[in-house]
């Protein structure tokens, strides 16, 4: 469906931002993560699109690691977009993934909305698909995001596994000093 929306910000709040993109004002809900992220005039949020018999709502994410956890926690019965997006307010991604890992119900429960047996659901459904690649998440996390995601896409592109790729760009980035480029992270990782 719609990927993303990159445009102009005509209007930020703390829950929604509007975006105009070619004289068309999209209405993205947002979580508080995604609004502190936002400082440009012109920017682009990845979205998803929730469709109800009733509605169709947009959700903006200023990261894919964002966005993919939203996507993991609606995939929870009982779990909707609005609570997911109000755990996304109340956690960054990083915390919440290790709240599932390390099983703490307590600080999930934390979030308003949210109560004990839905904290353990998200933590019993979740649990193996957030935990996949923890391992090399936590080095990664320190070098810019987009510098990874590219150089992530492009070694998926050369035929490489998400593991293998993680493992590899880990490496590189744990053997260089200072900033890196897209270019010599993925031709390091190859050699």
């Amino acid at each position: 469906m719609i990927s993303h929306i990159n445009g102009k910000l005509v209007e930020k709040t703390p829950t929604y931002v509007v975006i105009d993109c070619n004289g068309v004002g999209y209405k993205l809900n947002i979580s508080l993560q995604t609004y502190s992220s936002i400082q440009a005039e012109n920017c682009k949020l990845l979205t998803h699109l929730a469709v109800k018999e009733d509605s169709h709502t947009l959700y903006g994410f200023y990261t894919s690691e964002e966005r993919d956890l939203f996507r993991q926690l609606i995939s929870v019965s009982g779990v909707g977009p609005s609570t997911a997006r109000m755990i996304l307010s109340t956690y960054s991604a990083e915390e919440i993934v290790n709240y599932i890992i390390t099983a703490d119900v307590a600080a999930i429960q934390n979030v308003k909305g949210i109560g004990g047996k839905t904290a353990q659901r998200i933590i019993i459904d979740l649990k193996d698909k957030v935990g996949k690649g923890k391992e090399t998440s936590d080095l990664l996390f320190t070098q810019d995001n987009t510098i990874k995601e590219e150089s992530l896409s492009a070694l998926l592109a050369l035929g490489f596994t998400k593991k293998v790729a993680y493992k590899k760009m880990e490496q590189v980035i744990k053997n260089h000093e200072g900033e890196i480029t897209v270019e010599d992270l993925v031709r390091r990782s190859l050699g």
